[in-house]
């Protein structure tokens, strides 16, 4: 039979996880947590925030249409809290200390292309 865990170290939400131990068979719940290197802007030739970290919280609810007027929403509040971080040590850290699951994506390489004004004109 499937139970769900119990006690001070059960988590409250998240992916569901069969969890089989010896006599009983539990069920888990744990919380993935996204941390994304941010990149610069497409729009923007300055490098301020690029190189920080971001956490933000998958989504573990689906999306459903509201009745009166379309727009899609859930319960899960938790895809609205993003937290950013100078390095991708301390988020993960961040992220470990609060017993989430961590997944983290890089940025791809930005190729550089010099190319100067009198370039135009050949």
């Amino acid at each position: 039979m499937l139970r769900p865990r119990s006690g001070p170290s059960a988590p409250t939400s998240g992916a569901t996880i069969l969890d089989f131990t010896p006599g009983l068979r539990h069920l888990r719940t744990m919380t993935v947590a996204r941390i994304s290197e941010l990149d610069r802007k497409p729009t923007q030739s300055g490098k301020a925030h690029a190189g920080r970290w971001q956490l933000e919280f998958e989504r573990e609810e689906a999306l459903h249409p509201d009745p009166l007027t379309g727009w899609a929403g859930s319960g899960d509040t938790r895809p609205q809290v993003r937290l950013t971080f100078d390095t991708c040590d301390s988020a993960v850290a961040y992220a470990r200390q609060n017993g989430f699951d961590v997944h983290v994506v890089r940025a791809s390489p930005v190729p550089l292309k010099l190319q100067a004004y009198a370039d135009n004109f050949r």
